[in-house]
Order: structure tokens, then sequence, then C-alpha cells
């Protein structure tokens, strides 16, 4: 027989957030923020050329890759580049209602990414610029593979709120 649910007062689901909120004032230079490693295989390549729509065979064919001097399906510059993602790791939990937008984003490759190779994904603090009410984060966004190889490095650019 269903009676009326418990209700838990001291319990407030507004209030369960992974930290507490951080504003601009309270990041530095140098902060670093890494996102789970991440190991990408079959299933993520298919995923990202559905998501995508890019049906190049160096990502998909790999007959087509090994006729070219890979060893294995080559990853999308953005299959790299989305595991800097902000949301991907603590950062957006850190920076929590304090984040505006997500207001610029560059990056370069610097080497092949194939099909089974591991993602060690980081964002680090590099610029704080003070503005009024807001400030502007400036991360570097790095990739290194499971062979300690840079991949990709690039900047991303956040709005916060100030503390006031």
């Amino acid at each position: 027989m269903r009676g009326e649910p418990d209700i838990d007062d001291s319990f407030d689901p507004s209030k369960h957030e992974m930290c507490e909120t951080k504003y601009f004032e309270d990041f530095a230079v140098g902060d670093k923020f890494q996102n789970p490693s991440r190991t990408l295989g079959d299933a993520n390549f298919a995923a990202f050329q559905l998501a995508s729509g890019d049906n190049h065979p160096i990502h998909y064919d790999l007959p087509y890759c090994q006729a070219r001097g890979h060893d294995n399906l080559l990853a999308h510059g953005y299959q790299v580049l989305i595991q800097t993602c902000p949301g991907a790791g603590t950062l957006a939990h850190v920076m929590g209602d304090a984040m505006i937008a997500f207001i610029e984003q560059s990056s370069k490759f610097l080497k092949p990414f194939y099909a089974g190779d591991t993602a060690y994904p980081t964002l680090e603090i590099t610029d704080l610029k003070e503005q009024r009410s807001t400030g502007v984060v400036t991360l570097r966004s790095t990739v290194h593979n499971q062979r300690r190889e840079l991949v990709m490095e690039g900047e991303v650019k956040l709005l916060c709120k100030n503390r006031g």
C-alpha cells in the first residue's frame, strides 16, 4: 500500500552541486583543470561520424588509411578538440553559475591521433582580463596521447561573472 512520500526538508535539489562556485576573482594564472582521459575506439568514431556528417574515408576506411601511410583510422581534428570541452571535466562545475559564455576557441593539430589512442586533455589558465562585472578567462587547451606526444594545442576563452 502506498502512503504519502517521506519528504526530507533538509534536502534541497538546487543545492546539489559538485563543488562551490568560483568567480572570476577566484582564479589564477597557472590553475589547471584536467578532463578525464579517454581511449577513442570504433564506437567513438562512429558516433562522431553520425554527429558531424563527415564521411571522408580517412576517418572510417582502414584500407584507405593504410594506403596513405597510416596504421589505423585517423581521428578528425574536431574529434580530438572536443576532448578539451570545459563541460567534459570539472571546470564547468567549478565555475557553476558564474560561467556566462564560451566565447572563443582556436586550435592547432600537431600530430595524428588514431583509433585506439588515449586522449589526455588539460585546460590551463594563461590570462585573466577583468572587466566591470565580468572577466575573460583564457585557457591553453592541450591533448597528449599515451605516447606523451602533444597532438593538439589551442586556446579557449570563457566569460565569467565577478563575485560582486
